[in-house]
């Protein structure tokens, strides 16, 4: 299946206004239903047994976790919540 759409104009950094998150993710009722379903599925927590699988899963798991935490960051930023630096805040935003 090929896709239609057509990448918009570059934006600053490349990044999407975070209203337009926040729009989609929190006011929209079908992507707050979407963003909820994502969580389920792809938040996952350390695996502590198996040795360097567990090792590998839990970086896979962490990867879709950055995935999820940076659309939350942008609707955060969208409604004025500033991140605070805990050490593990990614700053790629």
């Amino acid at each position: 299946m090929t896709s239609s759409h057509k990448p918009s104009a570059p934006r600053p950094q490349g990044l999407v206004d975070p209203r337009i998150y926040r729009r989609i993710f929190e006011q929209d009722q079908d992507g707050a239903a979407i963003l909820d379903e994502l969580w389920r599925v792809f938040a996952k927590g350390a695996v502590c047994e198996g040795g360097i699988d567990a090792v590998l899963k839990t970086y896979r798991n962490d990867g879709a976790r950055m995935v999820l935490e940076h659309i939350v960051r942008r609707i955060n930023q969208a409604n004025g919540v500033t991140d605070h630096d805990d050490g593990n805040a990614d700053d790629r935003d």
